[in-house]
This record gives C-alpha cells, structure tokens and sequence, in this order.
C-alpha cells in the first residue's frame, strides 16, 4: 500500500506523525511512503532525512492525496483537503468528529474510511501527558506580571509563599500537569468524580496532594485562595452544565489564571473560548485565560517522536492486514472507527450531531469473531443505531 505523511496546516501546529524512524519501519514491511514537502521541517526532520530512510517528497498535499491509499497527520482536516478525500482511502488523524459537523459530512460525502486517533490510544494518547506537561508550564508563564497575572512563583521565595493550585481531572492528562507542579513546589489540589484515582494520587505522593471530590461546591469554596486552575476534565458532549461559570470568575482574586487544556467549547468552564499559541491568552473578569488548542505543538520535536511512536502499531497494522483484520486485533482501533464507506460508525458524533450510525462491528461484518475487547471511548450514548439488515436492505 501507499501511505501519505501529510504537513498539518492547524495555525500553530508544527508536530508531524511520522518521523523517519517510522518511515523505516513501513518501508521494511514492503509499502511505499510519501512524505509532503516540509511535514516534519518544524518538529526538526528535514526532507532529505526523510529521503534517507526511504520515503518520496510529494511537492503538494493535492498530489499526495492522488496517490495515497491511506492518509495520516496530527490535527483534524481542514477545509482545503475536503474535496482531496477519496472513496476507499483511509484517514488517520484526530478528527474530533463530534464537535466539527463540517469535516464529518465532509469524510462521509468521500466514502472513505476514517479513523478518530483520540479513541485509538490504549494508555493514553502521548499528546495527552505532553498537553499536560506543557500546560502547566504554559499556566506558570500566564501567571508573570507582564501577561496580566498575579507575578507569584511557582514554589515561592524566602518569606513569600508559592502558589496554590487546583487541578480539575485526576486522569493522564491532570496526572501529567501535577507531576510538573508538584515536582516545583506548587500546593497542589487535584479533583475527580473518581475516588480510586483520588485514593491512588494521594497515595502516589505520600498524601502531599490535597484530593477532593470533583463538584461545582467544592470548587466554589476552594477557588478564593487558588492561584491557578488548570482544566482537564473531558466535558460529556451535550452537558450544558459548567463547573466553573462566569460568575464564579468573581471569587478569584484579580490575576490569577485558568489553563483550559481540555478545550471543550461547551465545555466545563463557560468563559473559555479558543485561543492560539500567537495570542495565547485573554482576560475575562481579571482572569487570565489561557486557551490554546494544541498546546503540544510548541514542542513539536519531542511530541512528534512519541507520538510516531505511539501510532506506528496502529499504522502498520492496518497496512500490513487491512482495515477488517486490523480491527478485529484491536478493540481500540475498532473503536476509533468514525466512518466507513459513507456511514457513521461513530456514537458519540450520532448523539451530538443527530446523525444515524452503524456499530463498527456491523460494517465491518466481524460480529461473530474473536475480537479484542475494549471499553467505549466516551459515555455518550445514540438511539440513532442502523443495523447490518438496514445495509443488506438499502444495497
């Protein structure tokens, strides 16, 4: 097969999803790579490095998907590369299909075969720990005095304390922020609905984190002494509910900062809205708000060899056995599965955008194997279930 590496054109992103090393790799399991001019240039992979190990330099993202039977990068399509999707052709890429309506209809109006990354990750996404790591790094530039903040150190200096921080979400992400806080000598408080990840947090540093039950009281009552808060909540699509609402904006002292690393537009926090990494930040009530969507993208060396890394499995697998096969080995991949063919196979996408769609397991006519086992990727529950009589019916 012929895979193509595109150049993500996300303003800001500079991660690719291959490096050399992985192009490698799938040339040695006899498949022919492409690789669009520049893709890696900004994570610090040059065209002829590529070239090196194997992979053709294809001048445009046009030509590359021409001669691509299956397509990956990093961030979601854009508008530009719509009309470029091809029937049959498989997509790899964090599509984040429930909250882009447009880049849905776009994949389905194609009839190609595409993948959601996000879903993909067995332990977690790499972009995950990354966000998580730099988000909070991210927090503690947003706190300076030259961008609006209250000017406090993070572990504090002789005579004056450092900060206080309360991170909302105990999983990778809120993990991955509270090691680099903590590991600086923030207070840290983590809050989660989830008492093992509570119990396991507190445990895993010696009960020197503050742990606390994850509700709109709890966080009302801590957030007049709370420096920073860093947001890594995966917001239910559909809850129009918020955690922390504008007027909770009011009990925070003037400078101190929110980092929304979740990016959810209707998410838990009401007064986020999506920012870039060159304007990162805003002021809401005298709160500073630091919203980027792709906060990985400023180390996009270190997030592109991870996550290459962490995907290369996904990769092969589906080249080296294809799609079916693929999925029946994987129940994380099968679960990442957005679209097959012109269908939704995607739940949570059918609940928010009212679409109907049809189990993975039904379009791909591998109900009666011995698939690999793996939980839904979200909560989000459709009634809007087509059923594999409907195709047998309808072709």
């Amino acid at each position: 097969m012929i895979l193509g590496v595109l150049k993500d054109r996300k303003a800001g992103e500079y991660r690719v999803i291959a490096t050399p090393v992985e192009v490698s790799t799938i040339k040695a399991d006899g498949h022919t790579v492409l690789v669009e001019r520049d893709a890696g240039k900004m994570a610090g992979f040059t065209n002829e490095e590529y070239e090196q190990y194997g992979a053709e330099i294809v001048e445009t993202m046009e030509e590359l998907y021409d001669r691509s039977d299956m397509v990956a990068k990093v961030k979601e399509i854009e508008e530009a590369e719509y009309p470029l999707l091809k029937e049959n052709q498989i997509v790899y890429t964090c599509i984040h299909p429930a909250a882009h309506e447009q880049q849905v209809q776009a994949i389905l109006d194609s009839k190609c075969i595409a993948f959601t990354a996000e879903d993909s990750h067995r332990y977690g996404s790499v972009n995950c720990e990354a966000a998580g790591k730099q988000g909070a790094l991210m927090g503690l530039q947003a706190m300076l005095t030259i961008n609006g903040g209250k000017g406090k150190f993070v572990s504090g200096l002789g005579g004056a304390p450092g900060m206080k921080v309360l991170i909302l979400g105990g999983g990778l992400v809120g993990k991955s922020a509270l090691q680099v806080l903590h590991s600086l000598g923030a207070w840290c408080t983590v809050m989660d609905i989830n008492f093992g990840t509570l119990r396991e947090i507190g445990q895993l540093y010696n009960e020197t984190v503050n742990t606390q039950l994850s509700t709109k009281e709890n966080i009302a009552k801590l957030l007049p002494e709370i420096d920073m808060v860093i947001n890594c909540v995966k917001w239910p699509k559909g809850n129009t509910e918020y955690l922390i609402d504008r007027d909770m904006l009011n009990l925070m002292e003037k400078g101190s900062v929110i980092v929304d690393i979740s990016n959810d537009t209707d998410g838990a926090l009401e007064s986020f809205r999506e920012t870039t990494h060159a304007d990162p930040i805003y002021i809401e009530n005298g709160i500073v708000h630091y919203c980027v969507s792709n906060i990985p993208g400023a180390i996009a060396h270190s997030t592109s060899v991870a996550y290459a890394a962490s995907v290369l499995g996904h990769l092969r697998s589906i080249l080296n056995v294809g799609v079916q096969e693929a999925c029946i080995r994987d129940g994380y991949l099968r679960r990442s599965l957005t679209a097959y063919k012109g269908y939704l196979t995607h739940e949570e996408t059918s609940a928010i955008q009212n679409r109907p769609w049809i189990h993975p397991n039904d379009i791909l006519q591998i109900a009666q194997e011995s698939l690999d086992p793996a939980p839904p990727a979200t909560i989000t529950k459709s009634r809007n279930l087509l059923h594999a009589t409907s195709l047998i019916k309808s072709s």
